[in-house]
């Protein structure tokens, strides 16, 4: 994700090219979002993006021509790869949207880009670091929290969170015992 000037992200990865398919241009991506049926319908405009996650220097559009499932992702179209040489050089960069056309999360909801730079404290209020980077496995999300001397990862359960406060910067939690210790 980039930074907007007012700190949040300006884009969201919504899709990763895992691979070139067949002889026409297609990728294979892996699915970042929960809604891919909006993201990658017919004629949606979606940016390039580094193997980092952020815009591609040179911010190329991508105009979805066609969608299909396949396997455990998406088949995709673009009208801009027209051969597998050009759709070979897309492997392992991400798909990007402005984060002000996403439908805004719901009352108990966020964005998990907006977890990025949070301030993590204790319920009691002691600092306990930023949160760096997330990581999502079949058994959930992690928070990669930095702190003085290291990284923890800690899992994004309900149990451990006590309140998210993008607009103030702030994740309340109480871990579990010994994590931060």
């Amino acid at each position: 994700m980039t930074s907007s000037p007012h700190g949040g992200a300006s884009h969201a990865i919504v899709g990763r090219v895992r691979r070139a398919h067949g002889v026409r241009g297609e990728l294979f991506l892996e699915v970042l979002t929960d809604a891919p049926d909006a993201i990658f319908a017919p004629g949606a405009r979606l940016f390039a993006g580094t193997t980092a996650g952020d815009v591609a220097p040179n911010a190329a559009t991508l105009h979805v021509e066609e969608a299909r499932p396949f396997k455990d992702g998406l088949l995709v179209t673009f009208d801009e790869i027209t051969d597998r040489n050009e759709a070979d050089c897309w492997r392992e960069r991400y798909l990007l949207v402005p984060v002000d056309e996403l439908e805004p999360p719901g009352e108990d909801e966020v964005y998990l880009h907006d977890l990025i730079g949070l301030a993590v404290q204790r319920v009691d209020g002691s600092p306990i670091g930023t949160v760096s980077a997330f990581f999502e496995l079949p058994h959930g999300l992690l928070l990669e929290i930095r702190r003085d001397g290291g990284t923890v990862l800690m899992p994004y359960r309900e149990e451990f969170i006590a309140e998210v406060n993008v607009e103030a910067g702030i994740l309340v939690v109480d871990p579990p015992e010994g994590l931060f210790e």
